[in-house]
């Protein structure tokens, strides 16, 4: 069974809805943290949200693409500790990922 043709108005009417979904999540965690008291443990837990976040997104790409990968981000992270710069830790972490694969790894 197939699906009629939507015409030109399905992916407006997708690009619609995608941005209204966006538009009410973001919303609606300004809505809910407006009635959350922002106790010491609420803030602590807000300010490790970042790093879980950066993890979970990590984390499989490393497992999937290979300790090379994970070398890259090591280097990345050092430059970032090091030289506090987020270019050159991307352009140091780009860099090392290719010689390794370059290499074969």
């Amino acid at each position: 069974m197939t699906l009629p043709d939507p015409g030109p108005w399905g992916a407006y009417l997708a690009i619609g809805a995608m941005a209204l979904a966006t538009y009410l999540c973001r919303i609606s965690g300004v809505a809910l943290m407006s009635v959350i008291p922002l106790t010491p443990h609420v803030r602590r837990g807000l300010a490790a949200l970042p790093g879980s976040i950066v993890a979970a997104t990590v984390l499989p790409l490393i497992e999937r693409l290979g300790w090379a990968a994970g070398i890259a981000l090591l280097a990345a992270m050092a430059s970032m500790i090091v030289r506090r710069s987020e270019l050159l830790a991307l352009v140091t972490g780009m860099a090392v990922i290719s010689g390794l694969r370059a290499l074969g790894f």
